[in-house]
């Protein structure tokens, strides 16, 4: 789905993006941090799903449940924690990031 919205022609446009939390408001991801804006881009296309790593994850506002499901601290779900060779890997509903800064 996420690939048939404008994300990935508006996000070519900044250097990094901060993704909030459709619920809230609150900050719950910025990327890419520590790879390049390409990196995060094959990357989320190889899994079909927006992919967070650790160092882009806001966990002031996300918690990784046991079953590997990703939520915000008021109870949105996210996505899930699906790791690989790299670390972890957390990939997220577009849908669910898609709110305003509060």
């Amino acid at each position: 789905y996420w690939q048939s919205t404008k994300f990935l022609e508006d996000f070519k446009k900044v250097d990094a993006e901060n993704f909030y939390d459709a619920v809230t408001g609150k900050l719950l991801f910025t990327a890419p941090v520590g790879r390049t804006k390409d990196e995060f881009i094959k990357e989320s296309l190889s899994h079909g799903w927006p992919s967070f790593r650790d160092e882009e994850v806001n966990w002031d506002y996300v918690r990784c449940l046991d079953n590997g499901e990703c939520v915000s601290v008021t109870g949105t779900h996210l996505g899930h924690n699906l790791p690989d060779g790299s670390g972890n890997r957390y990939c997220i509903n577009i849908v669910s990031v898609a709110g305003e800064s509060e």
